[in-house]
């Protein structure tokens, strides 16, 4: 298993050094690094997308996870904001996404879901 997303990572490596800009692949990147306890390279990753799409809710809900599993949940709770606020709407996933697992703990994630009206 971890020699195929070694693998994986690798060859979207090559894919993204050949067109940095292909934000299919910078997403699957930053998704591969993250399973791999890459985050700071998840993280890199995921700003870049944010960058390059900053409409896009999932980008920014991916950022929020990202930052959330480095631990830094003012950061990750402002960019969830930016995910609900651009459309993101899996809450159930929010909920659930053992990414946010620490982030839910958090009393600003409490206030957001009541914000934004989101069932638990």
């Amino acid at each position: 298993m971890e020699e195929d997303l070694n693998f994986e990572i690798q060859f979207l490596k090559g894919v993204y050094r050949r067109d940095p800009h292909d934000t299919s692949v910078i997403e699957l990147l930053a998704s591969l690094y993250n399973e791999a306890g890459r985050i700071n390279d998840g993280l890199r990753m995921d700003r870049r997308l944010v960058r390059l799409e900053p409409d896009n809710p999932s980008a920014h809900y991916n950022l929020a996870c990202s930052l959330a599993l480095k631990e830094r949940m003012p950061d990750a709770i402002r960019a969830l904001r930016a995910a609900i606020d651009k459309g993101y709407r899996e809450f159930d996933w929010l909920l659930e996404d053992p990414d946010l697992e620490e982030l839910r703990e958090h009393p600003n994630f409490h206030t957001l879901i009541e914000e934004f009206n989101i069932p638990c």
